[in-house]
């Protein structure tokens, strides 16, 4: 089953600027994504850039970069101009991974694309994780996950989801109650999404929807107009990307 990989990359970060080219023992973040990616099924990997910066940077390590507008609000619509400019055909399986993020397993890259592959109901699909923790639970940070039997997305949400009515009306309040009183058990969100092509023509066309904005979750935009999302828990633990310099300071020592 053929699929691609893009790595949307901006140089721009308020929290930690310069974010891809940062340094993780001799080598940039972006060339570390770009490796553990290339460890994947994927028949290409690519990385979406509009900075010239983190263009040379890719092509100084031998990897493959297309150079994008610099008008994007976000990296969905970044990947569909690289699908646009490679003709990719509609029915073809893009992988988003997220350039902040240089231990994703390779295993979750092949299973976000199989699951995808393997839905033909759904146009784009994602992974989660069990939440284990109040803290995380309650963090709105952490976006919620709430799927059907099918495995289908009903909602997204950075507030606790779902909302567990009984055993606060039992302890009077949310934060005193045990994640373990949680039923369904509460699924964290992992960002990284497989596409079909198709779905990323339509996603930029589609006006931003309202709970899209309410949120700040562009997933929703997909779920307004009335497309599928296959949701499945990781196969593997996918540790927490990079925003702040505490992050890569962990980072670097996982190295």
């Amino acid at each position: 089953m053929p699929f691609t990989v893009v790595i949307p990359a901006r140089f721009s970060s308020t929290r930690l600027p310069g974010k891809p080219l940062l340094l993780i023992n001799g080598k940039s973040m972006i060339q570390r994504v770009y490796e553990q990616a290339l460890k994947s099924n994927a028949e290409q990997v690519i990385v979406a850039t509009d900075d010239q910066r983190i263009a040379d940077a890719v092509t100084a390590f031998g990897g493959n970069v297309c150079m994008t507008s610099d008008t994007h609000i976000s990296g969905t619509d970044r990947i569909q101009e690289v699908a646009q400019q490679y003709g990719l055909s509609d029915e073809h399986i893009v992988v988003n991974v997220q350039g902040d993020e240089p231990s994703i397993p390779p295993a979750v890259i092949n299973q976000v694309a199989i699951n995808l592959a393997n839905n033909t109901a759904a146009a784009a699909a994602t992974l989660s994780e069990k939440i284990t923790d109040m803290d995380t639970f309650l963090n709105p940070n952490a976006v919620k996950v709430i799927v059907t039997e099918a495995q289908m997305a009903l909602y997204f949400s950075r507030s606790p989801l779902p909302f567990p009515r009984n055993a606060v009306v039992k302890h009077t309040h949310l934060h005193t109650i045990s994640i373990n009183e949680i039923s369904p058990p509460p699924q964290r969100h992992i960002g990284i999404y497989a596409y079909r092509v198709s779905l990323l023509h339509a996603f930029v066309a589609w006006a931003p929807a309202l709970l899209e904005t309410s949120e700040c979750l562009e997933q929703l935009r997909i779920l307004h107009y009335g497309k599928h999302i296959h949701v499945a828990e990781a196969c593997e633990n996918v540790p927490a990307g990079v925003d702040t310099q505490a992050d890569i300071d962990r980072v670097r020592q996982d190295f």
